[in-house]
């Protein structure tokens, strides 16, 4: 059980970071509108703020990309589950530092890390659970 529930765990967060790729090649126009309807003003119009929501959004996909492949093999790379969900615990902690340092709005602090970190444990129980399944 908990082996299927891992699987389609990480599909569904691999598909909804594999989305991001639709913001590598995204109009400075269409990532300002966004920022605008967030409520977080103008989008600065400055080579690093492109570079640095392009180039995070390609990161974004490539660990979709990853999450999907582990998933068809949940043994074979238990050790990368693992470190992946330590990574996103430690990463979801990182972002809500970061966020409120920034100041970023209230739902953009509540929903980042504390979610990422989220997704972290529930990929470490998964994996653990689904383990003890595999082995016995």
């Amino acid at each position: 059980m908990e082996s299927t529930l891992l699987r389609w765990f990480l599909r569904l967060i691999g598909t909804a970071s594999l989305l991001a790729i639709l913001f590598v090649p995204a109009p400075y126009a269409c990532m300002n509108s966004i920022h605008r309807l967030l409520g977080m003003g103008v989008l600065p119009d400055a080579p690093v703020v492109g570079y640095l929501a392009r180039s995070t959004s390609g990161f974004y996909a490539l660990l979709g990309g990853l999450l999907w492949v582990v998933s068809f093999d949940l043994a074979r790379y238990r050790r990368i589950l693992w470190y992946l969900g330590v990574s996103f615990v430690l990463f979801g902690l990182s972002l809500a530092a970061i966020d409120s340092i920034e100041g970023l709005p209230l739902f953009w602090r509540v929903a980042e890390g504390p979610i990422d970190a989220g997704f972290g444990v529930i990929i470490l129980w998964l994996n653990y659970h689904a383990h003890d399944r595999i082995t016995g």
